[in-house]
């Protein structure tokens, strides 16, 4: 046996050999690297998967170390993406994995989803690059997991999925809910949300400090890693199942 199937020779005891065929052969595309989605590709690597594209434009700051995984003193001020392609490279080095440094907005939608993918992972929480992102995809039919919001939770157990319209407790999903049916989307984009309601009092009055000019001036929320974790291995998770499929007895 080689050494890199060993690896993941637990994961073909559950799932299966055919399924680990389909997923050494299958790509995903995750945008954000940040409190969710940098355990989102953390899981899928350690799953075994062949191909993984990862899009984000941002840097690694101290206020970055409660939550995100590619946060640590040796990796502060530097690009997301390339932190993330040198761990990913280490899980797995069979794995292929294409970097995009950049926000990913409409002038660049065709360079990112055009060579294939998937699923589409959208763990970003910017209002309105999440609403075009969203829209585009469903435009172009693609298979989508998108996260909600992760801060301001301390309850795992109010974690759950469903389509867009089903979403309820989270205002996230409300802003995004109400922006997509201006747009003539309702339904068709699956997600990961959480219903606990949040207390107002977990907001700082205090702008964030590495504002780009590509978001908007938002003031931090409280999170714990043990949430944002468990958002993404979920959001990982919901992933997989779309690309397994009836490959798998779920």
């Amino acid at each position: 046996m080689s050494f890199n199937k060993e690896k993941f020779k637990r994961t073909e005891l559950l799932l299966g050999s055919g399924a680990m065929d389909r997923l050494k052969s299958a790509t995903a595309t995750v945008i954000g690297l940040g409190a969710v989605g940098s355990h989102v590709i953390e899981s899928l690597a350690r799953c075994g998967i062949g191909k993984l594209k990862i899009v984000d434009f941002d840097e690694i700051g101290i206020s970055n170390f409660n939550r995100q995984l590619l946060a640590l003193e040796s990796t502060i001020g530097r690009l997301k993406t390339e932190v993330a392609f040198e761990r990913l490279k280490q899980i797995n080095p069979d794995m292929e994995v294409e970097a995009f440094n950049t926000l990913c907005h409409k002038d660049n939608f065709d360079s990112v989803f055009d060579s294939g993918t998937d699923v589409v992972v959208d763990a970003i929480d910017s209002l309105n690059p999440k609403v075009n992102i969203l829209y585009e995809l469903v435009q172009r039919k693609m298979a989508v997991v998108s996260s909600m919001g992760a801060a301001r939770r301390k309850e795992p157990l109010s974690i759950t999925t469903g389509d867009i319209s089903e979403t309820f407790g989270c205002p996230l999903a409300k802003s995004v809910r109400k922006r997509l049916r201006r747009m003539g989307v309702d339904n068709g984009i699956h997600c990961v949300y959480s219903s606990e309601i949040v207390k107002k009092d977990s907001v700082s009055d205090d702008l964030e400090d590495n504002y780009f000019d590509s978001g908007r001036l938002r003031n931090p929320m409280g999170s714990l890693s043990m949430i944002s974790g468990i958002f993404g291995y979920v959001v990982a998770l919901e992933a997989l199942k779309m690309i397994l499929g009836d490959l798998v007895d779920w």
